[in-house]
């Protein structure tokens, strides 16, 4: 006797009985369905200033620059120094040879030997020499008493024509009119003459007449 053949149960797969299957699922939220808060609408916040190191190179900006300025200022008021110290020793160099040639040829006949020390006094190197020589400076006094007259220079013009640094040597052009005056008070028609007279600054500042040439460059 053939037996029928048997089926096969057939369920869904899972646990049996009265469980029931369940699964979890994490669905992903977008950022667009978050709600947003209420914030207002502008720029976005400043960074805090470094008020601290912004204000120690100011100073120190500021302190460079207070520096630079000083120092400018001080070269100019050196170099404004220097300027003047030069321009006023040229000026002595003129005021001393104009000096000379004044002494020279200004004297009256009560102040003869007076006049006469004050031109040797003011003289120095080969002019000094000469006045000493031979017995000149009596010589000198002599003859301005025989003409028993007076004299006086008048400087009409002075200009300083070089200075040499090595020996402390100026040459300066004088241009002067000497009027002489006989023992009546009558003024004798006045003599033009121009001198190139060299001063020399010795150590110590002193300048004096040092020698007298012709403008042609001769003795």
């Amino acid at each position: 006797m053939t037996r029928p053949a048997r089926r096969r149960a057939s369920r869904a797969a899972g646990p049996t009985g009265s469980e029931v299957a369940t699964t979890t699922v994490e669905v992903a939220t977008s950022a667009s369905s978050v709600k947003r808060q209420n914030t207002p609408v502008g720029p976005p916040p400043r960074r805090p200033a470094h008020r601290v190191r912004v204000g120690w190179l100011a100073l120190a900006f500021g302190v460079i620059g207070i520096a630079a300025l000083a120092s400018g200022l001080t070269f100019e008021l050196i170099q404004q120094r220097h300027a003047d110290a030069t321009q006023a020793r040229q000026q002595r160099f003129i005021d001393t040879a104009t000096q000379t040639v004044v002494n020279m040829f200004s004297y009256t006949q009560d102040t003869i030997d007076q006049s006469v020390g004050r031109m040797v006094d003011g003289t120095s190197g080969p002019l000094r020499g000469m006045l000493s020589a031979n017995n000149n400076v009596e010589n000198i006094k002599a003859i301005f008493r025989h003409t028993n007259s007076s004299s006086e220079a008048v400087v009409n013009g002075a200009a300083l024509e070089g200075v040499d640094d090595v020996t402390d040597n100026a040459s300066v052009l004088v241009s002067l009119r000497v009027t002489a005056t006989d023992m009546e008070g009558v003024n004798k028609p006045s003599v033009p003459f121009r001198m190139r007279v060299i001063v020399h600054e010795d150590d110590t500042g002193r300048m004096t007449g040092y020698d007298l040439k012709y403008p042609d460059g001769g003795n």
